[in-house]
Formats: structure tokens, C-alpha cells, sequence
């Protein structure tokens, strides 16, 4: 990095300067950044010290002497004392409104006791009426000590007008309370649903309090649905935190009533960042109805395509493996309700090809992953070559035989490398060693042809990119238990890591000529840290801070 550095004002950037166009540039500019490090992630010229931002696009990159004299009379200049620049990050695989709404409500994802699990449900219980719902938690059992799932009774007492139905960070597991069973009306004899499961005490045979995937929703149906008034204030709480972590586009695993949400925004001009929004497949209909393709929409707001499931998570037990759990020798996961009846998700997956439309499928065991595999492989076959672009989001857990499919079917591995960091604590106890040699094999699939789309899957994890980066060149986990990395041969190299939050987000959805690197015309998306990442130790990349974030060339969070 610092032999590149070395380099910027030699011959070759400056004639890339030049033939870039920006001696065509009209005289002014809305900003310019000089005296920086800017990482442009394009291959020709990874490296400038200058930008110039007009009418909403990248102008001019190169050297502070040429750009300087090429922007005119700019209305901001900014001196960086040497910041990094990068392009914005594009996160892509968030629940984005849900991530708004976890900022604003109960928070227990660092709970680490019964104890201090029961408070917080108890202070928010006072904070509520009686009779409203106490939501979220993004709660995790595998940091308590010792581990174990929560149960009603933990919380009764706490919580007499009040249903609760607070879930897993990994949306697949709730608890909720006996109210909350009263009012869904589910008892010892009622079965577990297709695709779910009502766990039940093994002395009694009444629910615990605990639901997994399908049977969440004999709940949450008779939860009330927030207005849009409260889903506004959800977004735009969501939309600052997006800023502040340089994140200046999404990609949102949601349903087809977000783009209302988002709708407003844009028109109210408050939609600071980019939204690519997917919705469930079983939804399949509205893009029949109106013939549209994807993507569909501006460079704002944008309908992707169709989110699928094939199966749950591991930390719930609902991931769909060929062999049983370690921890569990009576089940090997769970097939997700969407999957049945059986063969629904081959038809709709051809019938969404047949239709020219974008696919991104949930799958985390590798017998998930494998029937994926082969439902994509079918889709093609069937209805032949095309720029499909269609995705597997996490791809988690893979057979070794698995992994080169993704690159010889052209399948973007859409990962968050996080999960890695926090899975890598308990992933062994449930599945064995042999197993999570191929859990997030950024390396391998990199190797086999795959392109790596890298998100947070906030808000299961963490929105900050830089959290994602550190957790991809490190792979340590976040009990400290690792500090070489957890399986580190699956490391990806920094520029790897930035690459696959940049250019290959814009890739996946289709915007790789718009955005994703720094390179004149493009979309003026940018985020400056405040130390150069490329020369400090890979551990410490996640202590690195968003010193400022620029959306189409205006500065929308600074610090």
C-alpha cells in the first residue's frame, strides 16, 4: 500500500486523469476532497489523492495538483490531512425498517443473564400501556452462562398486561409470554405447523415460550400492524444510523409494504441512502400483474427482485443439513414454510425466471445450499443462458463438492462475514468441526469463481461495514478464543473485504456502472474514515471511525 502511495504523481495517473474527461468539466464544483488517500477500487488506478463532486457525480480523480486546478471555484473544499476516502459502502443484505425499529424499542442482544433478560422486559413493560405488545430484543441464549433458551415462565410475572413476543437476533426464534399463547390460542395440543415448530416441556407438554420459524406466525398475526406514521419514524431513525456507519446503499430482504415507506421518503427528500428492496416470492404475483422487471425504479429506490427461504438458522436449530445436529441427533434442521407444498419453489423459481426477474434465496445448511444449487441449475437448463445475477444469501454452511457450482452458475454468494466472528463461539457444539471447515468459505468460494456480495444482515448483526471488514480479514470471534481466526485459511484480504462491500453490492444489483468504485461519472457516494485502514494491524480495522459520508456528492453525516 504505502509503494502505491508512493506513486500517485507518476506519469500514469495523471494521463488517466486526463482521459477521464475532467478538462471538459465546466468551471465550479459542489465539493472537492484533497489531500487524501482514495482508495478507488478500480483496477487501472487504485489509487488518487483528490476528488471532485459536481451536480450529484464523480467529476475528476487523481493527483491534488491537477484536480485542484481543474474544479474552478468550488463552493467546499476539504483538506483530509490524509483520511481515506472509499466508495460508499453498499450493504447487501439488511432488514432494514426492522433495524429502525430495534433502535427505537427493547434492545437485549448483549444480555448475558436470566437476570438482566427479565429487567429489561420488565422496564419496558412500565414504559408501555396496557395491553400493547413489548417487541424486538434481538436477544442471543448463547451468551448466557451457561447457555439456554428462555422460557415463559422467566417472564410472567413481569409482564401481566402485556403480550410479549420478543425474538432471536436471527428472526427464526421467539419467546413470547403465556398472554401471548392465550391470545394466539396455543396449548399442549396444538401441533407444530410445515416449516415450524412450538417447542414443549418434556415433562408437561406445554409450550415454553418458544417459536420457531412458521410457528412465529400463529403469533405475530394477531400483533397489530405499526402505522405509517411509526414505520416513517423507524425508517429514518435506520436511515442516520446508515450514514453514520458510510453506508449509502441497501439492500433490504423486506416485503412489498416498505416500498410505501420509502416512497414517502424519496418524495419528502429524506431517503438518505439508496434502497434496493426485495420482496417474498410468494409475492410473486405483483410483478406478473404489472409485467415489470428488475431492477425497477432510480438510482434512489429501486423493486430488486424476489426473496426466497429453503430453511431457518443455526443458532435456532432450523438449519437444513444432510446429517443431524451434534447437539441434537433427532433433527437435521427444518425445511421453511415456503417450501411446501412440495415442488412450489421449483415452479415459482421458473416462473420468475421465465419473467426476467432477480432471485435471492435464504439458505444456511448445506442441504439448504445443495437444494438451491440445484433448483438454479434446473432454471437454467430450462430457460437457457441469460444475465440472471441470482443470488444465495449467507450460503453458510457448504459441502466441499458444493462450493465451485456457485462460479459455474454465475451465483453471487451474498455473505456477512460477521456472522463468522459471532457463530465461530458455539457453531462446533451443534455441528461439529468437520462441518464448519466450510462454514463461510469466503476463500474457497472466491477460489471456485463465486462473487461475494458482503452485507451485515442488520439487524442480526451489526449495520457497520467496518465491523464486516475486520470480521472478513481476521476472523477472529468475538470471545477472544481465536485471535489467529476461526478456520483463518477462509480469510479474505482487505481488498478483497472492501471490494466485496463495494463494487460487488453494486454488481449485485445490477449497478456496477453507476456506483461501487470512485471513477469519474459515476454516482457521487463516498465515505472518509478517519485513519487510513490499509496501514494498521487487520485486528484493529473495527476501531476505525466514519468521519464523513457523502450522498450524491452532498455530505449527509460528519463528525
Amino acid at each position: 500500500m504505502k509503494k502505491l502511495t508512493m506513486i500517485l504523481g507518476a506519469a500514469w495517473l495523471l494521463g488517466w486523469v486526463l482521459q477521464s474527461g475532467c478538462r471538459k468539466m465546466a468551471a465550479g464544483a459542489d465539493l472537492v476532497l484533497l489531500n487524501a488517500v482514495v482508495w478507488t477500487g478500480e483496477t487501472g488506478a487504485p489509487l488518487a489523492e483528490a476528488v471532485v463532486l459536481r451536480d450529484g457525480k464523480i467529476a475528476a480523480v487523481g493527483s491534488g495538483r491537477d484536480v485542484r486546478r481543474l474544479a474552478g471555484g468550488a463552493a467546499r473544499l476539504i483538506d483530509l490531512g490524509g483520511g481515506l476516502v472509499l466508495p460508499g459502502f453498499i450493504d447487501s443484505h439488511t432488514h432494514f425498517l426492522d433495524g429502525g425499529f430495534s433502535l427505537l424499542s427493547l434492545r437485549l442482544r448483549d444480555v448475558s443473564s436470566r437476570e438482566d433478560f427479565v429487567a429489561r422486559i420488565a422496564r419496558r413493560a412500565g414504559e408501555l400501556p396496557k395491553g400493547e405488545w413489548i417487541l424486538n430484543g434481538d436477544w442471543d441464549h448463547q451468551q448466557f452462562s451457561p447457555p439456554e433458551l428462555p422460557r415463559r415462565e422467566w417472564i410472567d410475572a413481569v409482564t401481566p398486561d402485556n403480550p410479549v413476543c420478543v425474538n432471536r437476533h436471527d428472526g427464526h426464534m421467539v419467546l413470547v409470554n403465556t398472554l401471548a399463547l392465550r391470545t394466539a390460542r396455543l396449548a399442549a395440543g396444538t401441533p407444530s405447523p410445515e416449516g415450524g415448530e412450538i417447542l414443549k416441556d418434556g415433562a408437561t407438554g406445554e409450550p415454553t415460550g418458544i417459536l420457531k420459524d412458521a410457528a412465529i406466525d400463529l403469533v405475530s398475526r394477531h400483533i397489530p400492524a405499526a402505522s405509517l406514521a411509526a414505520k416513517l419514524k423507524a425508517a429514518e431513525a435506520a436511515l442516520r444510523e446508515a450514514a453514520a456507519c458510510g453506508v449509502t446503499s441497501v439492500h433490504d430482504m423486506a416485503g412489498s409494504a416498505n416500498f410505501e415507506v420509502y416512497q414517502e421518503l424519496l418524495r419528502a427528500g429524506k431517503l438518505t441512502a439508496r434502497i434496493f428492496l426485495y420482496i417474498p416470492i410468494d409475492e410473486l404475483d405483483i410483478y406478473e400483474r404489472l409485467r415489470l422487471k428488475t431492477p425497477f425504479g432510480n438510482d434512489r429506490l429501486k423493486i430488486g427482485g424476489l426473496k426466497a427461504f429453503v430453511d431457518g438458522s443455526l443458532g435456532s436449530g432450523t438449519a437444513l443439513f444432510f446429517d443431524p445436529y451434534a447437539d441434537n441427533p433427532r433433527s437435521a434442521g427444518l425445511l421453511h414454510e415456503q417450501m411446501f407444498p412440495a415442488g412450489v419453489m421449483g415452479k415459482r423459481l421458473l416462473a420468475a425466471d421465465r419473467a426476467g426477474l432477480q432471485v435471492a434465496v435464504h439458505a444456511i445448511g448445506d442441504k439448504a445450499n445443495a437444494i438451491v444449487l440445484d433448483l438454479f441449475e434446473t432454471a437454467v437448463r430450462q430457460n437457457g443462458p441469460r444475465d440472471r445475477r441470482w443470488r444465495i444469501e449467507h450460503a453458510q454452511h457448504l459441502r466441499p463438492s458444493d462450493i465451485p457450482r456457485f462460479g459455474e452458475l454465475g451465483v453471487i454468494a451474498s455473505v456477512q462475514p460477521f456472522h463468522a466472528a459471532d457463530d465461530g463461539r458455539w457453531a462446533e457444539s451443534k455441528i461439529g468441526r468437520e462441518r464448519c471447515r466450510t462454514t463461510y468459505a469466503f476463500r474457497s468460494l472466491i477460489e471456485g469463481g463465486a462473487v461475494l456480495a458482503l452485507g451485515s444482515d442488520w439487524t442480526v448483526a451489526p449495520l457497520g461495514p467496518l465491523t464486516g471488514i475486520a470480521a472478513a480479514v481476521t476472523r477472529r470471534t468475538t470471545d477472544g478464543k481465536n485471535p489467529d481466526g476461526w478456520f483463518p485459511e477462509q480469510r479474505l484480504t482487505l481488498e478483497e473485504a472492501l471490494t466485496g462491500y463495494t463494487q460487488n453490492g453494486a454488481y449485485a444489483e445490477f449497478a456496477e456502472t453507476v456506483k461501487g468504485t470512485i471513477a469519474p461519472g459515476k454516482l457521487a457516494d463516498l465515505v472518509v474514515l478517519d485513519r487510513n485502514i490499509f496501514e494498521i494491524q487487520p485486528e484493529n480495522i473495527a476501531d476505525a471511525r466514519v468521519r464523513m459520508t457523502i450522498l450524491d456528492g452532498a455530505v449527509i453525516y460528519e463528525r
